[in-house]
């Protein structure tokens, strides 16, 4: 029989480890709370190798008294609460105690203190363990450095991600604490690469100009809203500029980035009707309210909240957004192709510097008042954004059955009679064929078919040994977020197998030297933008899902639209290319193409005949 014990201290701040330190990306958020509660202004994180090699956080906070250090690094140890009561009015990011024991049980780490300018103290832990103390130089402020994480246990090191899906969950994190405090100063680097830097000005604008990029910001929307309970503020972002996930939706509560999907729910609402299905809204969206209604002691990782009032709040943020966006003329301006050409390209436009340097030429740009609208210097057609599901439905090939032998001839045609000949008679409302032939009415939905006729041809050229490429005398530039820049590092064989060329420019920048000729024209970029979301939404990119995604996507954007009266001549052709088809019973995404109508069941209709 087992006997039951009490475990020690080190074996404890282990076990927690799991719970608390799941990966890198873990360590980071831990240590930023706690350099953001300590006061900092200025906050620095390194990291290598995607934080497995070394983490080291560096702010100019309050630091901690040397007699207390030690101290810090014991399991539930704190200096944020004192009583149970304080639980029910958390006002700092941390409060368990629980975060640098657990990290230090599992790394080799370094801590480096000084408060109140006294000397400053320096501690080493291994596998949680004190091996060394010395004095340190009086600096104001806590440098922590985490190095060779998970080295004794590793269980925990084989299930780690690669360096690039860990690089990506630690500038989550970092973009995440930017947008909630843009009062403090962030910079943030990547084996000596600089990945992000906000100035620290309060200007939640330059934080996001930072991390999105121009073409969001010239159409973001201030919010402000307050209620006797609530003050609501932040930036929405105009519909057309949209996201195939809810990862670009950032809400915090008292400065604290939260996951709670009800909240999500609610932004989404504001937005119902606006946004095609399965795309969602760029949203930054912080919320103050008084500590006591808000329960962040739920889970370590205090993403998850308990809310008082909750329903009150939900319908307070669904209207805040609801009335902005109805103040807006949200129709997507559309500009002739020879326009676009006459615009000065974008990539001639000076980048944002990210650096600590005062003088920042695009800064007072960044900082001007915000405006209904922004200048947009070059705008594309927009069309409408259509759900692009990753699998693709189509109609069962019908069983082949015995039969005489014919002649070759006739072999040869038997394919199109998958589809009988059909006679247009005309078109309902621009958008529906009606065709017919002796065994009744045909209803033909003629995007759908036409999304069918261009998926198959654009399938059959990306999978060609020799593309058709356009190679573009002067290129244009893209932006991107540091988390988009990572994914699309490592699809760039993939996208060069369609036939698409980028190269970086600059630090959240891709120069377009080359796509295929295929692509419409005068939609390009947007092109390249929805490919490229479609590409990072893939769980498991690879060249066949990519192609896959590609044929789908331009299809959908070459097909014809709805209310788009065609000739007679056009809609026959339409129907006979439709004819020759693999598949042509449903649209890539797997919607009918066809309705029929016998004839017998029209003269049922009519009552010509009695059953």
């Amino acid at each position: 029989m087992n006997t039951i014990i009490q475990l020690d201290e080190h074996l404890s701040n282990k076990i927690a480890a799991g719970e608390v330190v799941e990966r890198p990306a873990s360590v980071v958020k831990e240590l930023l709370e706690n350099a953001i509660d300590a006061g900092s202004t200025e906050i620095d994180v390194a990291v290598e190798e995607g934080g497995l090699s070394s983490i080291v956080i560096i702010d100019n906070g309050h630091g901690v008294p040397e007699d207390e250090v030690e101290l810090a690094f014991l399991r539930h140890a704190t200096s944020k609460i004192k009583k149970e009561s304080d639980l029910h009015r958390i006002e700092t990011l941390g409060f368990r105690g629980e975060a640098l024991p657990s990290i230090a049980s599992v790394s080799k780490l370094t801590i480096e203190t000084s408060a109140n300018g006294n000397a400053g103290v320096e501690l080493t832990y291994q596998g949680g363990r004190l091996i060394g103390r010395a004095k340190a130089k009086a600096r104001q402020g806590t440098k922590i450095a985490v190095r060779e994480l998970f080295f004794n246990t590793p269980a925990r090191l084989k299930h780690v991600k690669t360096i690039n899906t860990e690089l990506g969950k630690i500038t989550d994190i970092m973009n995440r604490a930017a947008l909630s405090r843009p009062d403090i100063s962030f910079r943030f680097t990547h084996n000596q690469k600089q990945m992000l830097f906000t100035n620290g000005r309060g200007d939640l604008r330059h934080v996001m100009f930072a991390i999105y990029g121009k073409q969001v910001m010239e159409k973001a929307l201030p919010i402000h809203h307050e209620t006797l309970d609530y003050t609501i503020t932040g930036f929405v972002i105009e519909p057309e500029v949209n996201r195939a996930s809810r990862h670009y939706m950032s809400t915090f509560i008292n400065g604290r980035y939260i996951r709670h999907f009800p909240l999500v729910k609610a932004i989404e609402q504001a937005y119902y009707t606006r946004l095609p299905s399965h795309r969602h809204p760029i949203v930054v969206l912080s919320i103050a309210m008084d500590h006591s209604l808000v329960d962040v002691n739920v889970h370590p990782s205090k993403w998850d909240v308990r809310l008082s009032k909750e329903e009150a709040l939900l319908k307070e943020v669904t209207e805040s957004i609801e009335r902005r966006l109805a103040r807006e003329t949200l129709i997507p301006e559309q500009t002739s192709n020879d326009v676009i050409k006459e615009k000065t390209p974008v990539f001639e436009e000076t980048p944002l510097p990210l650096s600590y340097s005062e003088k920042q030429p695009v800064r007072e740009t960044v900082e001007e008042p915000v405006q209904s609208h922004y200048e947009v210097e070059s705008i594309v057609k927009q069309e409408p954004n259509v759900d692009v599901p990753v699998e693709r439905v189509v109609a069962p090939t019908p069983t082949p059955q015995p039969e005489p032998e014919v002649k070759e001839e006739q072999r040869e045609e038997e394919p199109t009679e998958r589809i009988p000949p059909l006679y247009p008679i005309g078109q309902l409302h621009g958008t529906y064929i009606l065709a017919q032939n002796d065994r009744g009415l045909y209803m033909i939905d003629q995007h759908a078919a036409q999304e069918r006729i261009y998926y198959e041809e654009f399938h059959a050229l990306l999978y060609k040994k020799n593309r058709d490429v356009q190679e573009l005398l002067i290129p244009f530039v893209m932006e991107f977020t540091n988390d988009e820049i990572i994914h699309i590092e490592q699809l760039q064989e993939d996208f060069q197998s369609i036939g698409l060329y980028m190269e970086p420019f600059g630090q959240q920048a891709y120069r377009v030297s080359a796509h295929p000729t295929w692509f419409p024209k005068g939609q390009e970029e947007e092109t390249i933008r929805e490919l490229t979301n479609q590409a990072l939404e893939l769980k498991k990119p690879d060249v066949v899902a990519l192609r896959e995604e590609a044929a789908i996507l331009m299809s959908c954007k070459a097909a014809i639209k709805a209310n788009r009266h065609l000739r007679n001549d056009e809609l026959l052709s339409l129907i006979e290319r439709l004819r020759a088809c693999e598949e042509p019973f449903t649209c890539p995404h797997g919607r009918n193409i066809f309705v029929h109508v016998t004839t017998y069941e029209l003269e049922k209709m009519f009552k010509r005949v009695m059953n």
